[in-house]
């Protein structure tokens, strides 16, 4: 996680958002998504490019309407991005695409 990003000075204020979040995932079954994950999700994705300086209150804002699905989408890509997916075998591609 990038510890220089502009927002990183406000996470422990904003840190019962990130924890009213995380009890939501967990009441829809999510369990293993951790602050450190969500916060990774938040500096990477969606305050990606922030152009100009947020109040706190829409920080909080941006914590408390992350969608799970999009939160999903991004682990996943993430997850691809960082292992070496590679299947050389046409019947394994043809089980996958299934």
């Amino acid at each position: 996680m990038e510890n220089s990003h502009a927002f990183n000075q406000f996470r422990s204020k904003v840190e019962p958002a990130l924890l009213s979040k995380l009890e939501e995932f967990q009441l829809l079954g999510y369990d293993s998504v951790s602050e450190d994950g969500l916060w990774g999700y938040l500096v990477k994705k969606k305050w990606k490019k922030v152009k100009d300086e947020k109040k706190l209150y829409e920080i909080v804002d941006d914590i408390l309407s992350v969608k799970v699905s999009d939160f999903i989408s991004y682990t996943t890509i993430e997850t691809y991005k960082k292992n070496d997916f590679d299947i050389k075998d046409e019947n394994e591609w043809k089980e996958l695409l299934k």
